[in-house]
This record gives C-alpha cells, structure tokens and sequence, in this order.
C-alpha cells in the first residue's frame, strides 16, 4: 500500500503543476469572483494522501516522498518551477511537522489542522515566489483546505491498516 500511496502521491504533484501550465487560473468552486491557480484541486489532496503516507511507510520513507516531490515540482512546469519546488518542501515538512505529534491522539483534527497550515504556508509562499504578490492566499488556501474532507477516508484506511499490521503476531 506504501507503493500505491507514493505513486499517487507523485501523480498529485505532477498533476498540480500539469493543471497549473495548462489552465493557469480557474474559479474556485465555480465561483467567478475566487480564482486560483488551476492545480489547487490537486495540491491540496497532496497533504492527505501524505498523511496517509506516513501512517502505512513511516516517517524516514514520507521524507523521502517529500524531497523527490519537491524535485518533481521542480522539473514539471519550468516557469513555476521555484516557487512550486520551494512551496511544496517547506508546506509538506510543516504539514508533517503539525501532523506528526498530534496523529495518535485525534487523528481527524491532525490531519485538518495539518493540511490547513500546510495550505497555507503553500498558498503564500508559491504566490509570493511566482507572482511577488500575496493576493489570493485566502481563496487558495480554502480551495486546498476543502480536499483534506476527500482525504480522510484514506488516511482512516491506511492508519486502520498500520493498526491491523501492528497487532499481527511475529
């Protein structure tokens, strides 16, 4: 399952930078007035299926994603390839950061919690990098926020799934 999550998460950062250079920005939610990057869909699922990640593979194997993630960022889409490289380390590692320490007591509050500040910290680091210019951070960073809500059932199936692996006998 590690393998699986690691090729999603790969695709999902592919795709947010593919979405990006593609169709530049989009509506949020339909909503004309809200534009954003076209990758946000993408991005914020990045932060859940991380948090996935790291329950079924471990922290050493996240960091790994999380560094060849960046790397992949980097090489998608040229001309945001800084600031989505730059963005997307220090989102995830902070993401990672909040998540860890908080997981095993309320597991659905980590992952919201996390996933919030990840996208936040994403939003206004990638706009400051790739637009010098912070506008919009509120309206991207909801965008982000709202796919953590599709996430959580795969973060609950692979922490279910380390929970059945640590109560197998040796």
């Amino acid at each position: 399952m590690k393998y699986v999550l690691a090729v999603t998460y790969a695709l999902m950062i592919l795709a947010t930078n593919w979405a990006l250079g593609r169709w530049g920005f989009v509506p949020l939610l339909g909503v004309s007035s809200m534009m954003v990057p076209a990758g946000v869909y993408f991005a914020g699922l990045t932060f859940g299926v991380r948090d996935a990640m790291q329950e079924v593979a471990g922290l050493p194997f996240t960091l790994a994603a999380i560094v060849v993630g960046a790397g992949l960022s980097w090489f998608i889409e040229p001309s945001f390839a800084l600031a989505s490289g730059v963005a997307f380390l220090l989102s995830e590692l902070l993401d990672l950061a909040v998540y860890t320490p908080l997981r095993e007591r309320q597991w659905v509050v980590a992952s919201v919690v996390s996933n919030i500040v990840g996208s936040l910290v994403d939003s206004m680091i990638f706009l400051a990098l790739a637009f010098h210019s912070i506008e919009g951070w509120g309206d991207l960073t909801i965008g982000k926020a709202l796919m953590t809500a599709v996430t959580l059932p795969v973060i609950y199936l692979a922490r279910r799934r380390r929970r059945d692996l640590l109560r197998q006998p040796v």
